[in-house]
């Protein structure tokens, strides 16, 4: 059985962020002992953005997202990763 070292204590994010870069968890952690979890209740960060439509265009969104019964935000970021998705593999990064 190997003898793990110890993890230590963090003062902030960053300082741990450090640590991490330039560490080998395998020192540290015992990876055979993991389990697999799901945080399927954790939210996406998101940031805030500001969007300029044409109004005829945030018009017909928003009438859309009435009659569809989906807040605008929401109907706005379904077009986005479906626009993002279908093309996503046209694009090169």
């Amino acid at each position: 059985m190997k003898n793990f070292r110890t993890i230590p204590e963090f003062k902030s994010e960053l300082e741990e962020f450090e640590f991490w870069i330039n560490a080998d968890s395998m020192e540290y952690i015992d990876w055979d002992k993991a389990k697999q979890v799901n945080f399927s209740n954790l939210k996406k960060t998101s940031r805030e953005i500001t969007l300029n439509l044409p109004l005829d265009l945030f018009e017909k969104i928003k009438v859309r997202a009435n009659k569809i019964d989906v807040p605008f935000e929401s109907l706005v970021k379904m077009y986005i990763l479906k626009a993002y998705n279908d093309n996503a593999k046209n694009f090169i990064v």
